[in-house]
């Protein structure tokens, strides 16, 4: 596997194809050992699919997405060039240049397989998450805003109830196995920096916390893995809908607009979540007494201690929204994205 260190990729590639029929097993053989090699690192199979898309472009999104879907690189290999008509030279130049970026990722950050829900099903799964997402998508599809904003405040409330049995089941098992786990969840390009700001602002929202990797282009969010699940679906459902009120009406806007319209869209998701989640809280506190509150403090003080645990080093970003016109549209359309009912 000598093409692996030639310098330029054309070249690495025209080694790897003259292996005639077995450049498959050849190239197979070569993924095998920069994944491994990846994964001591701390990258896993989703984030080098990612990086994939992210650095190179779609086409080795695609072949990254093949091999990564199951065992048997070979066989994936064959199926991709066939599936993509692509010639000998061709394939071995994406398969290269996939592998020079895998084997020159940086380590980052190890993170442990969350663990199995606590028995009884404290987490939005199954059923509830299922509602969840169905109550999402049609936010997303509507085009009336009110009926997205009570969609959507829908779901948060049900995120929010779900957390909270969750800390309540836990409480009553002593603890149990319930600890913080940790994802990490793309934050793609363009303005990065805002889409993390609503990535924090719906994890925060929701029990967990959120660290922002500029570089790799991926937020690492840390909560319970009752919690895990929901932020991101609320996440990808906030983005859907900040992008069509975004573009409702005038696409061409500035970048500034745009930017500035995302950061302001991030902050007042923030106060309408964090909001929606207090009132369930305290309606919680209520009809459970005063052993809830304590249950969710220690939950969240176990959030925190572990994000320190994986992350001893972090610096604060802040970001400004340059165009007034674009910071008042993000707030208005927040606003009919609010997450509250009634």
């Amino acid at each position: 596997m000598e093409w692996l260190g030639t310098g330029e990729a054309e070249v690495a590639a025209s080694q790897l194809a003259g292996a005639g029929e077995q450049w498959a097993a050849v190239a197979a053989d070569a993924y095998a050992r920069v994944v491994r090699e990846a994964a001591a690192r701390g990258w896993q199979d989703a984030d080098l699919v990612r990086m994939a898309g992210r650095e190179l472009g779609a086409d080795h999104h695609r072949l990254a997405e093949a091999l990564a879907a199951r065992p048997g690189p070979r066989q994936r290999i064959a199926e991709f060039v066939a599936g993509e008509r692509l010639d000998r030279f061709s394939a071995a130049l994406l398969v290269v240049e996939l592998l020079r970026l895998y084997a020159t990722l940086p380590p980052i950050t190890a993170l442990s397989v969350p663990p199995p829900p606590h028995p009884g099903g404290g987490g939005p799964g199954g059923k509830a998450l299922a509602r969840i997402r169905a109550l999402l998508a049609k936010a997303e599809s509507t085009g009336f805003p009110e009926e997205a904003e009570a969609l959507s405040a829908k779901a948060q409330h049900l995120m929010a109830r779900h957390s909270i049995d969750a800390a309540a089941l836990a409480a009553a098992h002593g603890g149990g196995p319930d600890a913080p786990a940790a994802r990490r969840i793309g934050v793609d390009r363009p303005y990065e920096g805002a889409k993390a700001l609503l990535l924090d602002a719906v994890a925060a929202a929701n029990r967990c916390e959120s660290v922002w990797s500029s570089e790799f282009g991926f937020a690492t969010v840390v909560g319970h893995p009752a919690d895990l699940e929901a932020v991101e679906v609320m996440f990808t459902s906030l983005l859907v809908q900040a992008d069509r009120a975004l573009h409702r009406g005038r696409p061409s806007r500035s970048r500034d607009f745009r930017e500035s319209f995302l950061i302001a869209y991030a902050a007042r998701v923030r106060e309408r979540l964090t909001a929606a989640t207090d009132a369930e809280v305290a309606e919680a506190a209520r009809e459970a007494g005063p052993a809830l509150l304590p249950a969710l403090a220690a939950r969240d003080l176990a959030v925190r201690d572990t994000t320190r645990r994986l992350f001893p080093r972090t610096t604060a970003t802040r970001l400004k929204g340059r165009d007034p016109d674009g910071w008042r549209h993000g707030r208005t359309a927040a606003d009919r994205a609010r997450l509250r009912d009634g």
